[in-house]
């Protein structure tokens, strides 16, 4: 595949994985739980049973009550795209065998989900939503 029709399907992921993390799953979870927890329920979910921030808040020991929740969907929809974006153009662009290119793919997953979500939970300390202890 041409580097250039790479990066351009790159960017088109990106936008695409963006706007569906962001509008159809954080946006539209983070409504239903609101509407459940008005409501008497047995279960309900909370913000911390999200992918991302299962990890994320136990971990920094975040105040989910101090933090400005639109502001860390929105980073944590951009740091999903761009790890799935970065493995698809990593992957296109290198001209290995496909097991070759499936546990780079891994590999370059799973090394910037840690990486980035790292650095996600220290900008979220810095800005003061950690927990008083």
């Amino acid at each position: 595949m041409d580097i250039k029709m790479t990066i351009f399907w790159g960017i088109g992921v990106f936008i695409i994985i963006f706007l569906v993390n962001y509008f159809l799953i954080l946006k539209r979870q983070y409504k239903l739980i609101e509407k459940k927890s008005n409501k008497k329920n047995k279960k309900v979910k909370r913000i911390e049973d999200f992918v991302g921030f299962s990890i994320l808040i136990p971990k920094f020991k975040l105040d989910v009550k101090k933090m400005n929740l639109n502001y860390v969907f929105i980073l944590s929809s951009l740091i999903n795209a761009f790890i799935i974006s970065f493995v698809f153009i990593t992957i296109s662009i290198i001209p290995w065998d496909l097991p070759f290119q499936i546990l780079l793919g891994f590999i370059l997953l799973f090394g910037l989900i840690y990486a980035l979500y790292e650095l996600l939970g220290r900008h979220l300390v810095k800005k003061g939503w950690k927990k008083d202890e």
